[in-house]
């Protein structure tokens, strides 16, 4: 008889690509994580796995074995989710992944009542700047803001939000007021580093009328996270394009300015992403209906 937590455990070790990155997912030792591996290959009597000092390899027999483990793993959790639906309460794990800023205005406070609601349920929430793999990282949901890129994942919509160009009043005065496009365009720019250079965007303006933007030069400052983005605007650093849930505040104590109020970035989408699998656990149901209806309100 297979046992499953061994199957989950080879699973990781696939995704993960070593022992080490699927021992620190699962909370185990590498140890231990060695052993099931290899006493599942001493049970099946096939060598799964290729190893050698740089990385693991699956064999022609691994590869077979991998899809099919990962199948009875979703089924496995679909009987689950069965019972669990039948019994009137989630329980097991729910692990997501957002960025550290939206996770702590938004999605914590909503796990935080969803998991009031389900004490059975464990909650475990990463915070990243990074858009980690899902499958790798095991996540069963993703919070992603932004415009959604091509992918094999399911994707729910949740919402959209504006970004909006700022810059602080020190900045302004060492640099000259901003009234147009053109200066906007020529401005000493903060951005993230995941964005593409050169930075353009279709910009709506006060007729309506979608016009091209580009910035002309290089960002003056790079970062990784919408945190450290805000701090450089608020240092006097340059021109940031901030979402409105997170600078607003800023504005509204007039410690940053909103610069063209009356032309339009692309607003950005809100997105849940989770596995494109046979089965949707429950418990990822739940909670993007959840998360749908705290946001509504």
């Amino acid at each position: 008889m297979l046992n499953l937590q061994r199957l989950e455990i080879f699973v990781a070790v696939v995704n993960a690509g070593s022992f080490t990155g699927a021992a620190a997912l699962l909370g185990l030792t590498k140890a231990v994580v060695s052993f099931n591996v290899k006493q599942l290959e001493s049970e099946t009597g096939v060598a799964l796995l290729t190893r050698s000092t740089r990385r693991l390899a699956l064999t022609e027999s691994g590869e077979r074995f991998y899809q099919r483990c990962q199948d009875l793993l979703q089924e496995a959790e679909a009987v689950l989710d069965d019972v669990r639906r039948d019994h009137g309460g989630l329980s097991g794990q729910l692990r997501i992944t957002s960025t550290p800023e939206y996770g702590a205005r938004v999605v914590v406070p909503a796990l935080a009542a969803f998991s009031a609601l389900h004490p059975q349920l464990r909650i475990q929430h990463v915070a990243s700047s990074n858009h980690d793999d899902l499958i790798a990282g095991r996540f069963d949901l993703a919070i992603r803001l932004g415009q959604l890129a091509d992918s094999s994942h399911h994707a729910a919509t949740l919402g959209n939000f504006e970004i909006l160009p700022v810059a602080s009043a020190a900045y302004l005065q060492r640099s000259g007021n901003i009234q147009t496009p053109e200066q906007l365009a020529q401005a000493s720019w903060i951005a993230h580093s995941r964005l593409p250079l050169p930075m353009s965007w279709p910009v709506t303006n006060t007729r309506g009328e979608k016009i091209p933007f580009r910035v002309a030069s290089p960002p003056a400052v790079t970062a990784d996270s919408a945190s450290a983005l805000l701090a450089f605007a608020l240092a006097g650093a340059g021109v940031a394009l901030l979402p409105d849930w997170l600078v607003q505040p800023e504005i509204d104590a007039q410690r940053l300015c909103h610069l063209l109020p009356d032309h339009r970035f692309p607003p950005q989408g809100i997105f849940a992403l989770y596995p494109n699998t046979r089965h949707v656990p429950e418990k990822v149901r739940r909670f993007i209906d959840f998360l749908q209806k705290q946001m509504a309100e």
